[in-house]
């Protein structure tokens, strides 16, 4: 019976033959750069939709935030300079967006130079005597 078994699916028992030249360079590469590309695209795509969706933006942008203060739990003061070097100061609320002042540049100097100039003596100055 077990000769009967081999004998009836002869097929089964032999591996099939390879094909010579079946797989080419060009093959294997196209296989390999292929999903490669689709990968880098969808990743291009996912970050330009990031950017768009979170505001991130580049140097060159119209309005980019300089700093964020909260002062409540679901209010904020938003500093914004323009590109022409305009500084405002924006209130941000839950329900609003409002506009509070504009600001001079100087106003908002880097800490590291506004460290340097001290603070002029005033007699309203309470902290100035200690």
């Amino acid at each position: 019976m077990a000769i009967a078994a081999l004998t009836a699916f002869p097929a089964s028992a032999n591996p099939p033959a390879a094909v010579p030249g079946g797989d080419s360079f060009i093959g294997e590469m196209i296989a390999i750069l292929l999903p490669l590309v689709f990968i880098i695209a969808g990743l291009l795509f996912l970050l330009r939709m990031l950017r768009r969706r979170y505001g991130l933006s580049s140097s060159d942008s119209p309005l980019s935030v300089l700093q964020i203060l909260p002062v409540g739990p679901r209010e904020r003061v938003v500093l914004v300079k323009s590109r022409a070097g305009r500084v405002f100061a924006i209130g941000v609320g839950a329900q609003s967006v409002t506009f509070i002042t504009d600001l001079d540049i100087g106003d908002v100097a880097p800490e590291s130079t506004a460290a340097v100039v001290p603070a002029p003596r005033s007699p309203s100055n309470i902290d100035g005597d200690r």
